[in-house]
């Protein structure tokens, strides 16, 4: 078998929580170049039916999934994507995110609601997934974190401590699951989405602050697709409990993208 080979993923099925937009549509574009059938799960009807589109006029099998804000909704789209495709082979957890802000502004309220969403959500999702993932003898799962887990910058209290939760709780899964199914974690650094675009507007951070990041460049989704792709086929089959760091080069401090002024 070529080593090119063991980057594909034909017969497999992903499911990708968050898979509308921005990091999302590139892994399930990735996976799907990669010969994986792809549910992708999102809020947003418009952005989950482009994404859709790209990857079935590709000649892609995808099931487009509108994430309903009702009690077990996530659990029942992953029966409805396991029973469409017949199997489950691969979860990759991206939706997440939290407010920045000064450490005396934050609540109690937006660490509870941030770890919901970070920790609590891709935690449910893999346990709810575990059964099929275990039914095919080579599950993967890759939850999407942040650079800002590990490093240090002013005004990322709240995301920062919580994806530092969703990192350890990825080892600590994997622990579990290994030998039969695969976790590990992504974590990016500054890549060029819609929400980094509205950062450095809002708090007008300009390009010197690519002065920090040693490519001397921001990244793109597709750097990270590119990570995940490897976590999720045989090529990753000696690698669980794992955070690989997709970030340029950037060291502690992270001071050139932190909220000035705080």
């Amino acid at each position: 078998m070529s080593i090119l080979d063991a980057f594909r993923l034909d017969g497999h099925a992903a499911f990708v929580n968050g898979g509308g937009r921005g990091i999302g549509a590139a892994c399930a574009l990735a996976l799907a170049q990669a010969g994986a059938d792809v549910a992708i799960r999102a809020k947003t009807p418009a952005e989950i039916e482009v994404t859709a589109d790209l990857l079935r006029a590709q000649g892609h099998r995808v099931l487009a999934i509108e994430a309903l804000d009702e009690p077990d909704d996530e659990l029942r789209a992953l029966d409805r994507a396991a029973a469409e495709f017949g199997q489950l082979t691969t979860l990759v957890n991206v939706v997440g995110g939290a407010r920045s802000g000064p450490f005396l502004d934050t609540t109690d309220a937006q660490l509870r609601d941030a770890f919901e969403l970070n920790v609590a959500l891709p935690v449910r999702l893999i346990r709810a997934a575990v059964p099929h993932l275990m039914a095919t003898g080579n599950g993967a799962v890759v939850n999407i974190s942040t650079a800002m887990a590990h490093q240090v910058a002013r005004g990322f209290v709240t995301y920062g401590t919580v994806k530092a939760a969703l990192q350890h709780a990825t080892r600590l899964i994997a622990a579990d699951l290994s030998p039969r199914v695969r976790v590990n974690a992504v974590a990016p650094g500054a890549i060029m989405t819609d929400g980094l675009r509205n950062f450095l507007r809002i708090n007008e951070i300009g390009d010197d602050a690519l002065d920090a990041i040693p490519m001397r460049r921001l990244g793109e989704p597709t750097d990270i697709a590119a990570a995940v792709l490897y976590l999720c086929s045989p090529a990753s089959s000696y690698v669980t409990g794992t955070v690989i760091e997709v970030d340029g080069g950037i060291q502690q401090p992270a001071f050139a993208f932190s909220i000035p002024d705080l």
